[in-house]
């Protein structure tokens, strides 16, 4: 799963830009509609924007496979004598971390995912599936790959959802699939949006589907804190059928900080609400949203601190009084909520000395990273449903050259394992990098 550093560079100038128009047009229309006069933006009784009944509840225990990959290479470093990283790796394979399912058959994954939702069932736990397979998917890149057409993804999909049953499981739908629809891809690969529409569509088959089974949680990815601007990934939601999810799913893969993706999550429910539920001169404006590119509250004078910056949360307030302004307070239950995958967040992301790299590739295995905040659904934040393990640990993002001739990665010296490889080095310094730290 990937997504380049320059197209999100020329993502984020557009969307500053279409980001200031869209904010004085909302500022003017909210003057007309008066709530900058006292009247209140927000209703706290509107209804749920997502299902009424919830999966997941404080108390949910998620399922540990006793099989995993950690578990395994615990067993291999003990029998080589290293007593110190098998260890860490007994550690890191009592923790819940969620199962991947990326082709093969409606036969075969009908089967896998009925096994598992078994073996979660006979353990008193709920299992976290990963559904990645749409078409065409990761850009064919690292991770490319997916069903040979939408009617093929579709039958795989409904097989998935048999699997399933009626037993408890979470579902979290195509990483990337949405923040990367075909039209985002580099060169002209979707030059009349054709394909994208079809992506839009499939996702939206797949949350529908998924969700007729009344035991599985349903949250569709909507990407990370430093990719999408709100207002863009909100319309994406809509537009995929997130209104018949549990939510959406963030960070899958990826290293943002926890805090600054519950901000960001934070923010694009209240768009979605905004723009679905809220006044009624706000209907349809996703475009309208403050984002963390930039917000209409802030003087944008040029001097610093006065503007909003993607990589400085402390500017995000802005946006923070954006929203106090134009949304207030919805209640949390008029609010679609999120899960956060915090597998390998623990030190946030990887930031190389400037220039060491053509393109440094730091969604790629970036060295020094360490595992975040523990697999729970007990986060202690209405909107925030669970943070959990979904990158399996130890897993290789892809073969990353940084921009150099390769084939070797400059910061590892070796030639780093295929996307989805299993490599006991980086599961080992996760692992013992992890914040908060691993505990026997």
């Amino acid at each position: 799963m990937t997504h380049r550093t320059t197209q999100r560079t020329t993502r984020r100038t557009a969307h500053r830009t279409r980001g200031r128009r869209a904010a004085a047009l909302a500022t003017a229309l909210a003057v007309c509609a008066g709530w900058l006069a006292g009247t209140p933006a927000a209703v706290a009784d509107e209804p749920a924007a997502g299902p009424a009944g919830r999966v997941l509840t404080p108390e949910t225990r998620f399922y540990v496979d006793p099989a995993g990959g950690a578990a395994r290479q615990a067993v291999a470093d003990a029998e080589a004598g290293d007593t110190e990283n098998a260890a860490y790796m007994r550690r890191l394979a009592a923790l819940p971390q969620a199962a991947w399912f990326t082709g093969g058959t409606p036969e075969q994954v009908r089967a896998e995912a009925g096994g598992l939702v078994d073996r979660a069932a006979a353990a008193g736990q709920v299992p976290v599936l990963v559904a990645y397979n749409v078409p065409g998917r990761d850009c064919g890149l690292y991770s490319s790959g997916g069903a040979a057409s939408s009617a093929a993804y579709r039958a795989w999909v409904s097989a998935l959802a048999d699997g399933v049953g009626d037993r408890p499981a979470v579902v979290l739908v195509e990483p990337d699939g949405l923040a990367l629809l075909p039209k985002d891809c580099a060169g002209s690969a979707d030059p009349t949006g054709e394909l994208s529409t079809a992506r839009l569509a499939d996702l939206d088959f797949a949350v529908t589907t998924l969700k007729r089974r009344p035991g599985t949680a349903v949250y569709l990815d909507a990407g990370n804190s430093q990719w999408r601007a709100v207002g863009d990934i909100a319309q994406r939601l809509i537009d995929a059928g997130a209104a018949r999810a549990d939510g959406f799913a963030l960070n899958v893969s990826n290293f943002q900080p926890t805090d600054q993706l519950t901000r960001y999550g934070t923010w694009v429910s209240k768009c979605v609400w905004f723009a679905t539920e809220g006044p009624d001169w706000a209907r349809g404006h996703t475009d309208w949203c403050a984002n963390q590119y930039y917000s209409a509250a802030a003087p944008n004078d040029g001097r610093p601190g006065n503007a909003v910056s993607a990589g400085d949360p402390s500017t995000w307030h802005w946006t923070d009084a954006w929203y106090d302004q134009a949304v207030g307070s919805p209640a949390a239950t008029a609010l679609h909520h999120f899960v956060i995958d915090t597998s390998r967040n623990g030190r946030g992301p990887w930031q190389p000395a400037p220039g060491t790299y053509g393109d440094p590739e730091t969604w790629c295995n970036p060295p020094g990273r360490g595992m975040g905040p523990r697999p729970t659904a007990d986060t202690g934040d209405p909107l925030v449903d669970a943070y959990l393990y979904v990158k399996t640990i130890g897993e290789s993002d892809g073969s990353c050259t940084r921009g150099t001739g390769g084939p070797v990665d400059p910061e590892y010296g070796v030639v780093d394992p295929p996307a989805g490889g299993w490599w006991p080095a980086l599961a080992h310094t996760l692992a013992r990098n992890a914040e908060p730290a691993l505990l026997p």
